[in-house]
């Protein structure tokens, strides 16, 4: 065995990797400064949402502060707690860069949140020269430095990586799955969407350890908690469910700057010109659009960011535009500038035709066709619509602009 790896135990189901850089957000936020992160600090919870505050550096831990408080109780439990505003545009692009460094060691990713991603080794072990030669391959991918953990299951290598070292990965063998799970700490369940609610009560019972979780029983977590409970123990236990890895794609966004006058209706408009834009790029021709990803600078020099699921994978100019028009009334101050992203991709373009059919259908069909020929003789971006944005600009050319002509 390599040096730096600790491990006991034998391995005989899939080995399923955790990579952990812990505080990413925070880290992010300031910089990666070593002096910011001695301090208490945490990051500023947002206008729109509820007031829980973001992630907060060890010295705010120590006294009590956690991810996820209340602001007041956060401020009460520390008074000289500092709020940073958060960047998640700079967390989403530097978190997607740290990914695509992992998958180009040829792993699968399922990402989990900034920060924290699984992918199954055994596939790799025979391009890096086994166990210790994938782990190895995953920290030197990264910038900083990860922690790593290894194990059967998602949640075990979870747990094996929040007690890892920087320097010195820890991989969890088949059977020491249960009783390495059974001392590890309630709080390692805030780590999953299902569970996390579950801990501040399990804290108010006196359960500290996973342990403590599956001495309350089958029946009794059940009843008390519901199917979070069951997930729970499951987990505790050592069960879990098979990564959902990422596919592979090239990031297609655009994003544009706003005037001085960024009304609603400056807003709208812009976002008729993001979608024309991300429709008529090349990566996107043909393939529908199953997350969207809408962002914004804003003027206080923070950002914002909004994921928009689709219902289902669509391809339709006037479906995506209604579906981002909820999402942009959340943005909780005027920005500067305004962007849009392909998150995830669906299939292949089928028949997505509305209801309402005969000559409005024939006449769209028609103009399709045309917009074709001219695309085709002239090349792809031939063609433009003048979109008017900011009719009361005193200077002309700020009056209106050009957005690809889509047919």
């Amino acid at each position: 065995m390599s040096r730096g790896v600790r491990s006991r135990g034998q391995r005989r189901g899939p080995l399923v990797v955790c990579v952990h850089i812990p505080r990413f957000e925070l880290r992010v936020a300031t910089g990666g400064s070593r002096e910011l992160l001695g301090r208490a600090l945490a990051i500023a919870p947002t206008a729109a949402g509820a007031m829980p505050i973001g992630e907060v550096s060890p010295s705010a831990q120590a006294q009590g502060v956690r991810a996820g408080m209340a602001l007041d109780e956060a401020l009460g439990r520390c008074p000289q707690l500092e709020l940073i505003p958060g960047d998640p545009i700079k967390v989403a692009r530097g978190w997607d860069q740290a990914a695509r460094s992992l998958e180009g060691i040829g792993a699968q990713l399922e990402l989990a949140g900034p920060g924290l991603a699984y992918f199954v080794a055994d596939g790799l072990q025979g391009i890096h020269g086994g166990r210790d030669g994938v782990i190895a391959a995953a920290g030197k991918a990264l910038r900083r430095r990860p922690r790593i953990g290894a194990g059967p299951t998602r949640f075990v290598a979870l747990a094996a990586a929040l007690q890892a070292r920087s320097r010195r990965a820890r991989v969890v063998g088949d059977r020491e799955v249960r009783r390495y799970l059974a001392c590890q700490p309630v709080g390692t369940l805030r780590y999953r969407p299902e569970t996390e609610p579950l801990v501040a009560p399990l804290d108010r019972l006196g359960v500290e350890t996973l342990g403590g979780v599956i001495k309350l029983g089958a029946a009794g977590i059940s009843d008390r908690f519901g199917e979070a409970g069951t997930t729970a123990r499951r987990l505790a236990l050592g069960y879990d469910t098979p990564l959902q890895t990422r596919p592979v794609e090239d990031r297609v966004e655009e994003s544009m700057p706003l005037g001085e006058a960024n009304s609603g209706l400056l807003l709208q408009r812009t976002l008729i010109v993001l979608v024309d834009r991300l429709l008529a790029r090349p990566e996107r021709r043909g393939r529908t659009i199953r997350v969207l990803v809408l962002s914004a600078r804003l003027v206080d020099r923070g950002t914002w960011r909004e994921e928009v699921v689709m219902r289902e994978a669509i391809a339709n100019r006037q479906r995506i535009l209604d579906s981002l028009t909820a999402p942009l009334e959340l943005l909780p101050a005027p920005a500067v500038a305004l962007g849009l992203a392909v998150e995830q991709f669906g299939p292949a373009i089928s028949d997505q035709t509305t209801l309402l059919e005969g000559e409005r259908t024939a006449r769209d069909e028609r103009r399709r066709k045309a917009v074709a020929q001219v695309q085709a003789l002239a090349g792809p971006h031939a063609l433009f619509r003048v979109l008017l944005v900011n009719p009361d600009s005193p200077i002309p050319e700020h009056r209106t602009i050009t957005t690809p002509f889509l047919g």
